[in-house]
């Protein structure tokens, strides 16, 4: 694994759509720089650098306000890239970390102190050896105390496996890419259907309407990802958020263009009060609670 790879474009175009005041790029993530943040040994994947310098510059481009940074599974559970990051934000950052989870209280606090406001749990096989649901729900626990909720990163084929593991983690739960369903599928497949019933389990789950490059593999501009996610999102107004996903982690052989990404907000949130909750209300509410909007 010793050449480093590139999954982001160079030069993203301008979105025609453009943001609500106040929005949040809600899924992102920074890769090092490796001579200040060293990747995971275990690390599946070797970046070249993607920071925060980068990050905020797409942000400005693309025309967003603000970005949640989720911890990347090339750095493990050093979480020092992320809150360097969320550091250099000037409050613009907030974090989901990915932790040990035999992590003491005072490190929690720590990390929230930093701006972390939930923990990440993943299970691509490809990209994480070990899942231990037992320590992760001990973990997610103890995480309640400071009003964060746990990400969850499956593929659709286990959703019913993991349904008792889920059910069972007692904080807001946060699912990434609406758990990798098949959306050539269309908007009543299989997959949809069944991570509907999820939705439907328990009034405090959201999930990220995200990542078309990596669910359609029809290709830009991601047809059957616009029509089978646009009735999720117009179905659940108030659990939906939105991210670019950039850096794009593994996704080297199919880089998107991140203006063309934004351009499908519209095609799923096409009024402007579905726009204005996916992209400010309902992040604002799990990341930034704290704050006034």
């Amino acid at each position: 694994m010793s050449e480093r790879i590139v999954s982001w474009h160079a030069s993203p175009s301008k979105p025609r759509f453009t943001p609500p005041a106040g929005a949040v790029d809600a899924h992102c993530h920074v890769f090092g720089p490796m001579a200040e943040f060293p990747f995971s040994p275990k690390a599946k994947y070797l970046p070249e650098d993607a920071g925060a310098d980068a990050l905020f510059a797409l942000r400005d481009h693309l025309g967003f306000a603000r970005n949640v940074i989720v911890q990347a599974s090339c750095h493990g559970t050093d979480n020092a890239a992320t809150l360097h990051a969320i550091a250099a934000s000037g409050g613009k950052a907030r974090g989901v970390a990915v932790v040990d989870p035999a992590i003491d209280d005072a490190e929690l606090d720590r990390l929230h102190a930093g701006g972390i406001r939930g923990i990440r749990f993943n299970f691509l096989k490809r990209l994480v050896d070990d899942a231990p649901k037992d320590k992760f729900l001990e973990v997610a626990g103890r995480i309640g105390r400071l009003g964060w909720h746990v990400v969850v990163y499956f593929e659709a084929d286990i959703l019913e496996e993991l349904r008792p593991f889920l059910d069972a983690i007692p904080v807001p739960l946060v699912i990434d890419h609406m758990g990798r369903p098949d959306v050539s599928q269309g908007p009543d497949g299989t997959d949809m259907k069944a991570f509907r019933r999820l939705l439907d389990s328990r009034d405090d789950i959201h999930f990220k309407a995200t990542c078309p490059d990596r669910l359609d593999p029809s290709g830009a501009p991601w047809n059957a990802f616009a029509e089978a996610v646009a009735p999720l999102v117009a179905d659940y107004p108030d659990r939906c958020l939105w991210g670019t996903d950039w850096p794009h982690p593994n996704m080297q052989d199919a880089i998107p263009d991140d203006g063309h990404l934004v351009d499908m907000i519209p095609r799923i949130a096409p009024i402007a009060d579905l726009q204005h909750r996916l992209l400010v209300a309902n992040p604002m509410k799990l990341y930034w609670a704290d704050y006034n909007i």
